[in-house]
């Protein structure tokens, strides 16, 4: 099981509703195509600041790291803005 954090700054994004419709479409996409569970855990009262958690679970690590891998490089090309932080942390 991982864990990765993604902190993310949305300089054009001007109100929650539009963060709320630029998060939806990422969330989706990456709960549809990585098969993770997926959920905005900090700044949700801010409109230019995200912190989304992501969580997949495989029976090796490989498989995981090349997910996370994955998830990051989709996450910068889809997000108009850019990340900030981005952790990923192996549960045993």
């Amino acid at each position: 099981m991982a864990l990765c954090v993604i902190e993310i700054h949305l300089p054009g994004v001007a109100s929650l509703k539009e963060k709320r419709q630029v998060l939806r479409s990422l969330k989706d996409g990456l709960r549809e195509h990585y098969n993770v569970s997926v959920a905005e855990i900090e700044h949700q009262d801010l409109w230019q600041r995200a912190t989304l958690g992501i969580v997949g679970i495989a029976s090796a690590r490989v498989p995981l790291e090349q997910t996370f891998s994955s998830i990051q490089a989709e996450v910068e090309r889809k997000v108009p803005g850019e990340i900030l932080r981005c952790e990923v942390e192996f549960l045993t």
